[in-house]
């Protein structure tokens, strides 16, 4: 399940998509760098208009389905635990520098949103790990698409970094 950079295809440049006052630019002609997908997400959201703005933590259950040549890496990953969830925005547009993200005419900078639309786009959510079966680990506080492209999973925090809050 592994994917270079390279070969993801690109948002086409849809001027139909535009909102007024975004802008887009030429995407650059090679990647700095590659990454492994190393599983899927699946949730209930069928598409992008049927995710929530924002996950919630009493959102419904989805599972992080991870290839087998992972498994050991699961190890220490424990339901009840808070665990960062990294993964590809595989649909987003990539191509905007300036979004109208409200509809109402304001137009901002790509990197001053929270916005799907991104050169790069990774998404990040703090989920709690429900339960663990093997390959599959069940969360909860996930917004994403359906099959996802899953990057990676982290502890929220760990024994020897600084936890949050924390003197």
């Amino acid at each position: 399940m592994s994917a270079s950079l390279s070969s993801l295809p690109l948002s086409p440049g849809r001027p139909e998509d535009i909102r007024p006052g975004e802008q887009a630019v030429a995407l650059p002609p090679d990647f700095d760098a590659g990454l492994y997908f190393i599983g899927r997400i699946r949730t209930p959201f069928a598409d992008r208009a049927a995710c929530p703005k924002r996950a919630s933590p009493d959102g419904p259950v989805c599972t992080l389905e991870f290839d087998a040549r992972w498994a050991d890496a699961l190890t220490g990953v424990a339901p009840g635990s808070r665990a960062q969830v990294l993964y590809w925005m595989d649909r987003a547009r990539r191509d905007l520098v300036l979004q109208s993200p409200r509809r109402d005419g304001t137009t901002t900078g790509t990197f001053s949103v929270r916005s799907p639309v991104r050169p790069n786009p990774i998404a990040s959510s703090i989920v709690e790990v429900v339960a663990v079966d093997g390959l599959r680990v069940s969360v909860r506080s996930l917004d994403c698409v359906d099959g996802t492209p899953l990057l990676d999973l982290k502890p929220d925090y760990c024994g020897f970094a600084h936890a949050p809050g924390a003197e």
